[in-house]
């Protein structure tokens, strides 16, 4: 099975439904960002689903989810890595931490979690290194302590500037290419 039919399969198994507050529910199939508080939004399903396919996840990679808000996309990479990896969301607001765990932890899926990140720390650098970073908020250069948390042959999905950036490091060294545009809440 290629990426494409994997993220598929994972967007079946995992509905975005079960991730919204339970008045956005009905709009869950909707291709367009939805409301979930603090000024945050659960992604529409084709960002996700381009965001997922350029991260590349295989079962037993270890994946930093920044920006997990209802922790929709930390549960998709969760299935994509299987019980066999490990996958941490971190989501700046406090609130939002906890739904999104409460969520999270519906799924049944223990190798992933999600919690608030250390105060003035991006990323996770105490538990790097990272096979696969998501971000799902927009940066407004790319981060290279992020860059820096990854395997030698890690990848970074992150918008930047309102472009989507992949970095892909082979042999350590990154390799950058954009894949359109889209608009994000800013990274904090």
């Amino acid at each position: 099975m290629d990426g494409s039919d994997r993220v598929r399969e994972a967007l079946e198994a995992v509905p975005r439904a079960g991730f919204l507050p339970r008045g956005a529910r009905s709009r869950a199939l909707d291709d367009v960002p939805i409301l979930i508080g603090h000024g945050q939004t659960s992604s529409q399903p084709s960002t996700v689903s381009d965001m997922l396919r350029l991260l590349d996840v295989r079962h037993g990679h270890r994946v930093l989810d920044i920006g997990s808000g209802s922790g929709w996309t930390t549960a998709l990479l969760a299935y994509l890595t299987g019980p066999a990896g490990e996958v941490l969301g971190l989501e700046l607001e406090p609130s939002l931490a906890q739904w999104g765990a409460a969520n999270l932890a519906d799924t049944r899926m223990p190798w992933a979690t999600i919690r608030e990140p250390v105060p003035g720390v991006l990323g996770d650098p105490e538990h790097a290194p990272w096979d696969r970073i998501l971000v799902s908020a927009g940066a407004e250069v790319l981060p290279r302590t992020l860059v820096d948390q990854l395997t030698p042959d890690g990848v970074l999905v992150i918008p930047v500037q309102g472009r989507m950036t992949r970095v892909a490091l082979e042999a350590g060294r990154p390799r950058t290419t954009e894949h359109g545009t889209y608009r994000f809440v800013p990274l904090r």
